[in-house]
């Protein structure tokens, strides 16, 4: 629902509605789209006479609600029965978390008090839900051994570690009597610094429980004494690892790997009724079909690989709910009633929703193609929606902007009802789905607040959080994105109207539930046309992670889990590292560029994968890093190591082979390996797994770069980042010598090649040469020459040729991109042209990219700018329309952590004293245009929301755009082609003073007629 808006940037569509303050009820003559799509659904499925009959276009009276007769496809298929002796039970893990439970008889580890236990959710090939409880796993760290330790000051040692992390406690809730499990001599190597391969005695430290980790690491690092040993800092290592990714590493599982539970080697749990107990073995705790025990030790992990690759048939639950809020107020659920709950579950794999139901409030008309349940009280409908979540069991729940509105709305409102069997949404009885609020802050998404609600054993996979995650948009809203990548809209319902259809018939309602069901429906597609459950379970996969650390942790957890994988193959422990914001160091390199207009082919040439190749080419790792006072001591010849650009020292992989440099090679291999499957693959859903496989593994291989360079990190290493740049600026400038040097008229060439611009990992030539096709020949000789003088794995690569090219600054170019075809472009490329940059109004984004289509397509740079010129005279005459002139930008912070003033950070504040809950949120995208003012007035003042403009009759300060907007990307594109000075008087000089006011209101409706808001306002 449009309501949303307020976490997807504030949706403007709509406003052209409110005017009118009618409710059409004669909307339409027939069927929209969308209803004759879901008929056809109907049809399909009456033709494959499946005999689940989904009673498609009956209206299903409450007291009917779950009748088996009714309603066979919101159950699971029939789970045969399981017999643990002679059955093997297989399923693909979906999530996994761990909780604090009573011991079970035949199980291994402690058998007194609390004991983690992991619990795994998933999914048979036969669509059949498992709950998997994994007992005997204990959390541990380990410290270096003090000095003349042995095996006899074991017991002393766990003793006084014991007692003190007792005597720490502030509250003992779950009465421990026993914090230290074990403490082991073994041996291992730091993995930071190279140390000449000589092991050394730590001791592993076993805690009863993960939280006990954080104060034994605190007390061993303050100062800690037993026996006759002297008070010393130990200094912890592994201690700061994540309960579920400690086990994960050790166990071998990783993120929706295939799980198999050997006959004999797993327990079934049983229904228990009310009342009935065992003291040894514990019943059913959860809604899943088959629940076991089985000890850590026992499950076997299948690497996703060959027929372990493939999906389970995974339950996909998308619901939008629908509110009946108060004229100007944005809803609130202590006051406002939720109305509809359009749901649609999908299995993973097939192209069509098989469930298909609105559960709507009084009577709605039937819609063909889904069910429609009507309920006389609010309460029924929460209830009969939660019953029917827990009945049909997703794997995975979905919709837009469900995790900041409709989960903590629907839990508020059963809350204010009372309806007490509501919030219980997860797989485990008894385990109260609870709202609670979260932050989160990374480099790339800046700061974002969020609710968060626990659904145990379903993987909340909100896709609005991951299109801002994933993807770079103007904006958020449901009906933006969906035009954006599906060319479809949102049903034609404005929200100002939705109460009044309520309030009507059971057509109006009926025409409320056709739109309920299509915003249910869209984040479907969505989710299918980007295959974002599919990309997201490979990059599980390949990292080792569970499937809800990649939708809510940042990127350091990924490489965290392929470093301690790999580092537990040798031996190597990773120090836990006292971080804070450290010096910066010196990035890549940009060569200066030759800024100009070329109508000659330029080659461009590209390092392949070139931060992960100068790793591997040069064994740059935190194990192989050598601190200068060891080289005489571990006896290094000058031969044994290299000495990076930035005097960085780092031993040659002869004499140890880099831990980084592995985990590298072992990605880019897997990705290899996932390319040449996707060749040959013809199943189109094994394609779409091993496409998602291969990009998994390519986002994997740049994100190690990354993780030695974040500062503030889990292991941080400036000798390992700034070396790899520093190979990086040095390639770039050999690259650039060693063409110009070679293809020059007195080797033989048509021309002195020239380097015109180069940017961290690619250089763009003029060769000249007249053709494409000549360009690109050469391209690709002189890319082998330049691969032939550097350290494999390190290779140039010939990428495309720009033709024609302008190349207007650093970073900011624009050219016809041929990649294969020398007779056909591919497309018109953009770099940092505001063709493709978000902070502009779209005029901006329109003009130049039709400007640039004048000139590199149609080359005439004369009809550029008579277009241009026409341009500017339309909106200095009022001749625009609104739609065109919103800018949007995102509010990563509050108006009081901002140096200086912004417009959109201003406008939300102002927002937010007209109407507190539709006010823009931290994280959100604000649209505003800017209004014309008294003369001096900041710009910052003068921002406003589209819609309050519309409605209230303000002018746009037109000339704030010709010269804030405009003028600068205009000058940026055509002074190349024309010169500095006469781009400006060709294009601007006849403009300063012309400005045009609207007369009257008249005017101003004639110049932004209310149809056109509706068509392309909704987008912002």
């Amino acid at each position: 629902m449009e309501f949303k808006r307020r976490n997807g940037g504030p949706t403007v569509g709509g406003a052209s509605q409110a005017k009118k303050g009618k409710m059409n009820t004669e909307w339409e003559d027939s069927p929209s789209q969308f209803e004759e799509e879901l008929a056809l659904f109907d049809e399909m499925e009456m033709e494959a006479e499946s005999g689940e009959g989904q009673a498609g276009h009956d209206v299903i009276p409450v007291g009917d609600l779950f009748s088996a007769d009714l309603n066979p496809r919101w159950k699971r298929p029939h789970a045969p029965p399981l017999q643990p002796n002679s059955d093997t039970l297989i399923f693909q893990q979906i999530d996994l978390d761990y909780y604090l439970g009573s011991a079970v008889a035949g199980m291994p580890g402690q058998v007194q008090g609390k004991v983690p236990i992991v619990r795994m959710f998933g999914v048979t090939d036969s669509g059949n839900s498992v709950c998997c409880h994994v007992h005997g796993f204990a959390p541990y760290f380990y410290v270096p051994a003090p000095n003349g330790f042995t095996n006899a000051h074991l017991a002393e040692f766990q003793r006084e570690l014991n007692s003190v992390v007792l005597k720490d406690m502030r509250s003992n809730k779950d009465n421990i009597a026993v914090t230290v499990l074990a403490v082991d001599i073994t041996k291992k190597e730091s993995m930071y610094h190279y140390h000449g391969n000589k092991p050394l005695e730590f001791l592993r430290i076993t805690m009863a429980m993960p939280r006990l980790i954080a104060p034994a690491k605190r007390l061993l690092e303050q100062g800690f004494k037993f026996a006759n040993f002297a008070t010393q800092s130990y200094q912890a290592y592994e201690a700061n690892i994540d309960f579920e990714i400690r086990f994960m590493v050790d166990s071998d599982v990783v993120g929706c790997c295939w799980i198999e539970l050997p006959k004999g080697k797993y327990r079934l749990r049983e229904e228990r009724s009310v009342g009935q107990t065992d003291s040894k073995y514990p019943g059913k705790v959860s809604l899943c079909q088959y629940e076991v025990d089985v000890a850590w030790n026992h499950l076997v992990s299948h690497p996703a690989e060959g027929e372990w690759q493939r999906i389970a048939p995974l339950r996909v639950l998308s619901f939008d709910i629908e509110c009946a809020g108060r004229k100007g107020v944005f809803p609130e659920p202590e006051i406002d009633p939720v109305i509809q709950i359009a749901s649609m579950v999908q299995r993973q794999g097939e192209k069509e929703p098989f469930i298909r139901t609105v559960f709507t409030l009084q009577s709605c008309a039937s819609i063909v193609g889904s069910q429609i349940l009507c309920f006389t009280q609010e309460k029924q409908l929460l209830q009969s929606w939660a019953e029917f979540v827990r009945t049909v069991d997703p794997d995975i729940i979905t919709g837009y902007n469900i995790q900041n509105f409709d989960l903590p709305y629907l839990l508020n409102r059963a809350a204010t009802l009372k309806v007490s069997l509501f919030p219980y949404l997860g797989r485990v009885w008894g385990c109260k789905s609870v709202l609670k609020d979260s932050s989160f802050q990374s480099k790339q998404m800046g700061r974002r607040e969020n609710k968060t609600v626990n659904m145990e054993g379903r993987v909340q996979f909100d896709l609005l959080q991951v299109l801002l995650r994933d993807y770079k948009l103007r904006s958020y809203t449901l009906n933006a994105v969906s035009f954006h990548f599906l060319q479809e809209q949102k049903e034609d319902v404005q929200h100002s109207i939705i109460t009044d259809l309520q309030n009507g018939n059971e057509q109006t309602r009926r025409r409320l539930a056709v739109y309920c069901l299509k915003d249910a429906y869209l984040p479907l597609r969505l989710l299918q046309k980007l295959m974002c459950v599919i990309n997201y379970m490979e990059m599980a996969r390949v990292t080792g992670v569970p499937l809800t650390y990649l939708l809510s942790r940042g990127q350091q957890i990924k490489v965290v889990s392929q470093l301690l994988r790999q580092a537990m193959k040798q031996d190597l422990v990773m120090p836990v590292m006292r971080t804070e914001a450290g010096e910066d160091y010196t990035g890549a390199t940009v060569i200066e560029p030759e800024k100009g207009y070329y109508s000659v082919p330029i080659a461009t040439l590209d390092f392949s994968s070139l931060y992960p190749s100068i790793m591997m080419a040069h064994n740059l790792c935190y194990t192989t890093l050598l601190q200068k006072s060891q080289v005489d001591k571990l006896g290094l010849a000058p031969e044994d190591f290299i000495k990076t650009p930035t005097g960085d020292l780092f031993v040659k992989s002869s004499v140890r082979k880099g831990l980084l440099p592995e985990i590298l090679e072992n990605l880019l291999s897997a990705r290899k390996r996932a390319k040449a499957e996707l060749k040959k693959e013809t199943d189109p859903f094994k394609k779409q797994v091993l496409d998602g496989r291969q990009l998994a593994l390519k986002i994997s291989a740049n994100s190690v770069y990354g993780f030695t360079g974040a500062q503030v990190g889990k292991l941080p290493c400036l000798e390992i980042s700034q070396s790899v740049t520093g190979f990086g600026r040095q390639m770039i400038e050999q690259t650039k010598q060693l063409v110009e040097s070679r293809y020059t008229i007195s080797n033989g060439y048509q021309a002195d090649a020239k380097v015109v611009y180069g940017d961290t990992d690619s250089v763009m030539v003029k060769l000249g040469v007249a053709t494409v096709q000549e360009a690109m020949n050469l391209g690709k000789e002189a890319a082998e020459w330049v691969s032939s003088h550097f350290v494999p794995p390190i290779k140039l690569e010939f990428e495309k040729v720009y033709y024609p090219y302008l190349l207007i600054n650093k970073k900011r170019y624009a050219g016809l991109y041929f990649s294969s075809n020398a007779e056909h472009h591919d497309k018109m490329d953009c770099k940092g042209i505001e063709t493709v940059r978000r902070d502009n109004c779209p005029l901006v984004a329109n003009l130049i990219n039709t400007c640039l289509q004048n000139i590199l397509i149609d080359r005439d740079p004369d009809g550029a700018v008579a277009h241009a010129k026409e341009v500017i005279s339309d909106l200095l005459c009022n001749r625009i329309d609104i739609s065109q002139l919103v800018i949007t930008k995102e509010l990563t912070r509050t108006a009081q952590e901002y140096a200086g003033k912004q417009a959109h950070v201003e406008l939300a504040e102002r927002m937010r004293k007209r109407d507190a809950g539709s006010a823009p949120n931290l994280g959100d995208r604000v649209p505003y245009v800017i209004i014309k003012a008294a003369k001096g007035v900041a710009a910052y003042m003068k921002s406003e929301d589209p819609i309050y403009v519309l409605e209230n009759n303000i002018p746009i300060d037109t000339q704030y755009y010709l010269e804030q907007q405009l003028s600068k990307p205009l000058l940026r594109i055509f002074e190349p082609i024309l010169g500095e000075s006469k781009a400006e008087s060709v294009l601007l000089s006849e403009y300063h003073l012309l400005s045009f006011e609207p007369a009257a209101q008249s005017v101003w409706e004639n110049v932004w007629p209310s149809y056109k808001l509706s068509n392309h306002m909704d987008s912002y």
